[in-house]
């Protein structure tokens, strides 16, 4: 070999040692998302799978996240689908604790939250429970309560129990010529049946007459029974606490029937596309209390993000994506490694950071963190018109 050739191989091998550091001192950040993508609310899960995924693209983008050594971290997500079925769900979970995720987001379904969170160790440091030591941050199950279940559980859901407080209060002073109301109910999934506990106890907090309820089952298809015994009672309010499927079966079933009330209540996860794909002629009117609206540069950049990944940005997909910058930071200020060897260590400094939380900053403004883990989140009160859900009020603003 020539001299030319020695000095041409030498400035390679120097590039390739420059050039090594630099790509060594990037690691990978592995954090797992978990939901229904099959079965009547499939949607729940894929919009939340595009959230996680869009906001991950959008901190890679931006340089990435900083490790406890200074190395440069990039998220990758890996999302599974529990089938909105609690043993499903226990098995996913099993499973994304034998990987390296530090931190898991999700699932969808209350059910399999509070069997998931079920076989977490409940208090940390207990060395007599041998239950996982895996922290989960909730986007999307709502039932009252369930992060107080494992002190590894963590949520970013609105407090329905507040909403419904005002938003019947809202109603009460809107329209004081309404007097009764009539409920419906999917009676076998966790969150509408809670949530409906909500509706009727606000109403007649707030002195609305309860005058029944229908009940029926998430996968039904045929309303005509419930309906009937709807139109009998003849109430100024129907409030549905029912997910998008079986509130438009139920909405077209009183179309059909003939029922109009003066106003309709829906369930916060009513609150979506999917309504307005499914029923927007029917639903019009619809009022419900909602953790997001694109109301502000923030949430309606996060939407844009969301649907180009093949989502569309609701309460609960605005939720997954919040969740992903809230890690970013504990990833940052508890100096997480993400290697191999301290995936352990990496779950433990999640968790830790997680519950440090007081306050964190969501799309529509300031959460605060309670101490059982659990967020108040800010909410407004929609109304689907002309197949869009509009504004009708901010409760923030008064």
């Amino acid at each position: 070999m020539n001299n030319r050739g020695v000095t041409v191989l030498a400035s390679a091998l120097a590039g390739l040692m420059i050039a090594a550091p630099a790509f060594s001192n990037e690691r990978t950040v592995e954090i797992a998302g978990f939901g229904a993508k099959s079965g009547v609310i499939r949607l729940f899960g894929m919009n939340s799978e595009a959230a996680v995924n869009a906001a991950a693209d959008a901190i890679n983008a931006d340089g990435g996240v900083k490790l406890g050594d200074g190395a440069v971290g990039k998220i990758k997500i890996t999302y599974y689908d529990d089938r909105c079925n609690a043993e499903e769900g226990i098995s996913v979970v099993r499973r994304i604790a034998a990987t390296d995720a530090i931190v898991g987001v999700g699932p969808s379904c209350s059910n399999v939250a509070e069997s998931v969170f079920g076989i977490l160790q409940k208090k940390v440091g207990d060395a007599s429970d041998s239950g996982l030591q895996f922290p989960i941050f909730a986007d999307v199950a709502s039932k009252v309560g369930l992060a107080g279940i494992s002190e590894w559980s963590f949520r970013n859901v609105p407090n329905e129990l507040e909403m419904y407080k005002s938003l019947f209060g809202w109603v009460k002073k809107q329209h004081p010529d309404l007097k009764t109301v009539y409920g419906g109910v999917e009676i076998d999934f966790a969150h509408s049946k809670a949530t409906f506990g909500a509706m009727k106890g606000q109403a007649q907090a707030h002195g609305f007459d309860v005058l029944g309820e229908s009940e029926w089952l998430l996968n039904d298809t045929a309303f005509s029974n419930q309906v009937r015994d709807m139109r009998r009672a003849g109430a100024d309010i129907v409030a549905i606490s029912a997910h998008p499927v079986t509130t438009c079966g139920v909405l077209r079933e009183m179309e059909r029937q003939n029922v109009r009330p003066k106003l309709l209540i829906g369930l916060t996860s009513s609150s979506t596309l999917e309504t307005l794909k499914g029923c927007a002629k029917q639903a019009e009117g619809l009022l419900i209390p909602t953790g997001f609206a694109p109301i502000n540069d923030k949430a309606r950049r996060a939407a844009e993000q969301i649907a180009a990944k093949g989502g569309s940005a609701d309460l609960h997909s605005a939720a997954s994506y919040e969740i992903m910058f809230y890690l970013k930071d504990v990833i940052e200020s508890q100096g997480v490694m993400a290697k191999p060897d301290t995936v352990e260590q990496d779950r433990k400094k999640m968790r830790e950071g997680m519950a440090k939380l007081e306050e964190t900053e969501g799309l529509l403004g300031v959460a605060k963190r309670t101490a059982d883990r659990e967020a108040i989140k800010p909410f407004v009160f929609v109304q689907a018109r002309r197949g869009h859900w509009e504004m009708a009020h901010n409760p923030a603003a008064q």
